[in-house]
């Protein structure tokens, strides 16, 4: 069963269109009114690109260099394991370098492009394809269904928001970013060895979680390039797989479905459609918030999740709360317990009621007596995702400024013995275009704002009965997204 399916959704007692590219009435859409949202350009029209991606080294070379770099990580959290988290190797290539190249480029340009070359899930895929190289038919393990209640993101929600507890130990401790990294692969080997494919990136990966909701606004994506080749095709090898390429991993059926949020980005799609039916898309950014299915309360509460870590992230390692500083780092215990209950409670319960309220106010103020609290509240949270992924991308424009000049040191000694491979070791620590910080920061939480607004009025129309209704309703929502909007600001700018 295709995975587009399995995920709790909300009642839709209106039509809507649910192509990105129209609107209620179908007409064209267009972001910020300038680009229309129907736009694509497929990379793989290119043939270079498309023969690359048809081959089986592709992405496979991208993951054995991954899995290289993942495994001197893991060395420098214990040859180097007690040197300072600002001098160790895996502290900043994880917490700075990986961190920063995937909110600001990855996830916003490419998608969930880290899906398809991360290299932890890889030793328990092979285990389970008994394969490295080639296709095979064989599979190891038990190959269990995962059970359908737990088939959506709540189980990714708990795991990603129980990980940051331990962001005061992550962030300065090498031998804590060593056993995290450790535990996901063995996670990772043990659910594949017991559940089918991709069970583990699909449901349980903590970082998968915030990719796929983020994924929504990535300006890439992999479908169909015409549906109707797709229509005619009886055997549905990108499900089943053949000789050239594996049934998708992901379960998805990508012959059909429409969102980026659970599509790793595998290209098992490209090699074995006999069709050559796959485009690799540019597009403009965010086109999936529009798109109404699987919506539901598990990806609404990643949005709440997501805001409310990026808020306790900046208070925690940049502000001047020096009390919270100390519950972080876990200097005692009484202190890290408090600090563990506030978070849970602030992105469990003070988000999501703050947007609430506001949801309520929306149905109140559009007039529409029938529409249900619940649809309302899950169809206008997306219009949080442009927000959230510019506080996150703001937040990181603090670490990498400042603290970006360190990698220089631990290119050339990463496992903290002194050496100095390229030359670099004896750089000292320069901030680099720190006077830039504040306004790079307004300017991108101002572009996350005009977007989260423009999606957040088509949200609306797609909710609400008509435009009469619509406008109505938005402007509740246009009030909060201004002052998530002013309270990032004032936080980050101080």
């Amino acid at each position: 069963m295709s995975n587009e399916n399995n995920n709790n959704q909300t009642d839709n007692d209106q039509p809507c269109c649910d192509q990105a590219g129209c609107n209620q009435s179908g007409s064209r859409q267009k972001l910020l009114g300038i680009i229309p949202l129907d736009w694509r350009f497929d990379l793989a029209s290119i043939p270079l690109i498309r023969w690359i991606l048809k081959q089986r080294w592709f992405p496979l070379c991208f993951i054995f260099m991954n899995m290289f770099l993942f495994m001197l990580i893991l060395m420098s959290g214990v040859i180097g394991g007690f040197s300072s988290g600002n001098y160790s190797f895996g502290i900043m290539m994880v917490w700075i370098l990986w961190w920063v190249v995937l909110m600001m480029i990855l996830v916003p340009v490419f998608s969930r492009t880290w899906c398809m070359v991360c290299p932890l899930p890889s030793f328990g895929e092979w285990l389970q394809r008994i394969k490295i190289f080639g296709v095979g038919k064989k599979v190891g393990g038990l190959n269990l269904k995962w059970p359908k209640k737990l088939s959506n993101m709540w189980i990714m929600n708990i795991l990603f928001l129980m990980t940051t507890y331990f962001s005061g130990f992550f962030t300065v401790r090498p031998l804590a970013t060593f056993f995290m990294l450790g535990s996901l692969i063995v996670l990772g080997i043990v659910f594949m060895m017991i559940f089918e494919k991709r069970t583990f990136c699909l449901y349980v990966c903590p970082v998968s979680g915030f990719q796929g909701l983020y994924s929504n606004l990535g300006m890439s994506e992999i479908r169909v390039k015409d549906p109707k080749i797709c229509e005619k095709h009886k055997k549905k090898t990108c499900v089943t797989g053949n000789k050239n390429g594996y049934g998708c991993p992901w379960m998805l059926e990508p012959h059909s479905f429409k969102k980026n949020t659970y599509c790793g980005m595998c290209l098992e799609c490209f090699k074995s459609c006999p069709f050559d039916n796959m485009a690799f898309n540019l597009r403009p950014p965010a086109t999936d918030l529009l798109v109404d299915e699987k919506r539901g309360l598990d990806e609404a509460w990643k949005c709440f999740i997501m805001l409310a870590i990026a808020v306790m992230f900046y208070v925690a390692m940049m502000g001047p709360w020096g009390t919270i500083k100390n519950w972080v780092r876990g200097e005692t215990f009484i202190g890290w317990f408090k600090f563990i209950s506030l978070h849970t409670f602030f992105a469990l319960v003070v988000i999501p009621g703050i947007f609430g309220i506001f949801a309520w106010l929306s149905k109140v103020v559009s007039g529409e007596k029938d529409i249900r609290l619940k649809k309302v509240f899950v169809n206008l949270s997306y219009s949080l995702v442009p927000m959230g992924l510019a506080a996150w991308i703001a937040f990181s424009f603090g670490f990498l400024l400042p603290n970006g000049s360190y990698l220089l040191h631990i290119f050339s000694d990463p496992f903290a013995r002194g050496w100095d491979l390229f030359g670099t070791a004896g750089i000292p620590w320069t901030p680099f275009g720190t006077v830039w910080l504040v306004p790079l920061q307004f300017f991108t939480l101002l572009g996350g704002y005009l977007v989260s607004v423009d999606y957040g009025y088509k949200l609306c129309l797609q909710t609400f009965a008509d435009t009469a209704t619509a406008k109505r309703g938005f402007i509740p929502l246009l009030v909060l997204l201004t002052l998530v909007t002013i309270a990032f600001g004032w936080l980050y700018g101080g």
